[in-house]
């Protein structure tokens, strides 16, 4: 992974703070987050020597593309400068920290490139079959409705009323009684009248 910072020699920060000591990775890399944490650029560049090479090694062991790994460890050490204060060295250490943040970016990558591979390949088969697939879709619905039809002109002329009111256009049995302006009870006899017959018609209908 190409380097974007080099690691500077421990000096005073700009804060007046002293910058940590030679004392091992893991201690330098949480105090250098605090610093980072405070928006101490100088720091994030010793922190980002320390890391990156870690970072970068863990997300090409899940990502296994060289090139996408590159964007991913640097979209993590980008989230380090923008998310140094979310860091809580009393639950871990900021290695740890780190390396938690870029296993989830990696996975996150994996999935969203599986996921679109799998829509390009459902695209795929859809465009393979075109044809067929919306005109089979076509001919299967205009069928329905003709049966539909044929069965509805086999009603009486209230039966049809009723249950096109009711099934078609969305109406209560009460609003239908209303429109027609024929008792409840009336509807609901011609109601179940009507979707017997229409049952007994769409099941023996060809």
């Amino acid at each position: 992974m190409r380097r974007a910072c080099r690691r500077a020699r421990p000096a005073a920060t700009s804060t007046g703070r002293t910058r940590p000591a030679e004392r091992g990775t893991g201690v330098e890399a949480d105090e250098l987050l605090v610093l980072v944490a405070d928006g101490d650029q100088e720091a994030f560049e010793e922190l980002y020597g320390l890391v990156s090479g870690p970072v970068f090694g863990l997300v090409l062991r899940v990502v296994r593309d060289p090139a996408q790994s590159e964007e991913v460890a640097q979209e993590v050490l980008l989230e380090l400068w923008r998310s140094a204060a979310r860091f809580d060295p009393r639950r871990g250490s900021a290695l740890a920290w780190v390396l938690t943040v870029a296993h989830r970016r990696a996975v996150d990558r994996v999935r969203s490139a599986r996921a679109a591979g799998e829509r390009e390949r459902r695209e795929a088969r859809r465009a393979h079959h075109p044809a067929f697939d919306q005109v089979s879709e076509e001919v299967e619905a205009v069928l329905e409705r003709e049966r539909v039809r044929r069965c509805l002109d086999r009603l009486t002329a209230l039966q049809r009323q009723s249950v096109t009111l009711a099934y078609y256009d969305g109406y209560t049995y009460r609003e239908v009684a209303e429109r027609l302006r024929l008792p409840l009870g009336t509807v609901k006899t011609r109601m179940r009248d009507g979707l017997g017959r229409l049952r007994d018609c769409l099941g023996g209908a060809a």
